[in-house]
């Protein structure tokens, strides 16, 4: 079901109608012009989408507990996500002990960043990897020199 969309302005203006909108479609999507978009949702709703993440943390977390459990997961991921044929095995086991940590944090602690950031480098990581000449170029070997203390950011 696509989420209904209307303009912050019309908030306070037809408020009845957004509310009757949110019972019927769970939420909307509030457009704002100088901000961030909102969605307004009921708490029933946010409530089940909670439990469904909790759901498919543990899961995912139960699933790995075990060594036929991991080989379903990593047999699973290209289903999921195409670029994860790119890794080595090594690095699809870590991807998903990566994912099942963030996917856990999601769910437990409201921390979704970093089940997004997760993907994002991984999927970065599987990018190199697909392209050769990258892939030569970012692993060659360094010269022998030092060129000092590395000052953090």
């Amino acid at each position: 079901m696509d989420t209904p969309t209307v303009p912050f302005s019309d908030l306070s203006k037809h408020s009845k109608e957004v509310a009757e909108t949110v019972s019927r479609a769970h939420r909307v999507h509030i457009r704002r012009r100088d901000g961030e978009d909102l969605y307004l949702t009921t708490a029933r709703h946010d409530r089940e989408r909670e439990e469904t993440a909790s759901v498919v943390a543990h899961l995912l977390s139960a699933l790995v507990m075990s060594e036929e459990g991991v080989r379903a997961v990593e047999h699973a991921l290209p289903a999921v996500f195409s670029w994860t044929r790119h890794l080595s095995t090594e690095e699809q086991g870590e991807f998903v002990r990566d994912l099942v940590d963030a996917t856990k944090d999601a769910a437990e602690l409201d921390v979704h960043a970093t089940l997004h950031r997760v993907i994002a480098e991984w999927r970065a990581t599987a990018r190199i990897l697909a392209d050769p000449a990258l892939t030569a170029h970012l692993t060659r070997s360094l010269p022998d020199e030092d060129h000092g203390e590395v000052l953090a950011p």
